[in-house]
């Protein structure tokens, strides 16, 4: 069995719904996972996606806020959502594919813009949001399953445009990339994109903020493929359609994909 999956933070699917057809059609990926739909489920419009072949479309929406989706070809099962800091809260789904393969969409709040729990609760809901993933991962201890999404952290020094200038920048403080790594290691899981793509520089955000966005390519990777490890072996042909950042009125998120033989 061999498909391509997808992860993009779309920042409105209502806005963006067009985007998705677009990208549905031009990149024809197998499973398309989005985060921060911002809508309630039922004002999510699928009728695109199924004209298109993706007949299965499982929303879990939120009113303005969070919202993660799974759309695909391959006939798949809801398998469930968790929430996490006791909140009620649109920030995961799990699916499973009939092959037996579990699919997990994240959504990690991005934590505000001050790097202290004291100051800023914002940031400290996200190392704790963190934490919780790693705290399941643990007890789950999952199998051949595929963990995708806006983890809203960038860990590596070449995931981000200046290591040293955003060590205090929240996404690439220390604290998250330690909590980052402590979840990896909890559920075995395994960085597909970087395993592919080991070397170089690699983002899949840039802010808004920035008119001159790739010209300054002042990037951070936050968005994530996973495996655990039973089929990481499986997955070759990572990449990021980073040209999807520069349409009209585009996500600051570019999908990034992987491909896995099974």
């Amino acid at each position: 069995m061999t498909f391509t999956i997808g992860t993009w933070n779309v920042n409105s699917v209502r806005v963006r719904h067009e985007l998705v057809v677009r990208l549905l059609e031009e990149m024809k990926p197998d499973i398309l996972c989005l985060q921060e739909l911002k809508a309630p489920t039922e004002f999510v419009d699928t009728d695109g996606f199924v004209e298109l072949g993706y007949r299965h479309v499982l929303v879990r929406g939120q009113k303005a806020f969070n919202g993660v989706a799974v759309i695909s070809r391959l006939p798949l099962t809801c398998n469930g959502s968790m929430d996490f800091l006791g909140k009620v809260e649109s920030r995961h789904m799990s699916v499973h594919l009939e092959s037996g393969i579990a699919i997990e969409n994240f959504y990690v709040p991005a934590g505000g813009y001050v790097p202290d729990r004291d100051t800023n609760p914002k940031f400290g809901d996200k190392l704790d949001f963190v934490r919780e993933m790693r705290d399941w991962s643990r007890r789950a201890q999952p199998k051949r399953t595929v963990l995708v999404g806006d983890l809203n952290i960038a860990p590596l020094e070449n995931d981000v445009w200046s290591h040293k200038q955003l060590l205090s920048v929240v996404s690439h403080t220390p604290e998250e990339v330690n909590g980052f790594s402590e979840l990896q290691e909890a559920g075995g899981w395994v960085d597909i994109t970087r395993k592919d793509i080991p070397d170089g520089k690699l983002y899949s955000w840039w802010s808004y903020r920035s008119p001159n966005w790739d010209l300054a390519d002042k990037g951070r990777r936050l968005d994530h493929i996973w495996a655990t490890r039973d089929i990481a072996q499986a997955g070759h042909s990572s990449w990021i359609a980073r040209d999807v950042r520069g349409w009209d009125r585009p996500s600051d998120h570019a999908p990034v994909f992987a491909t896995f033989d099974l």
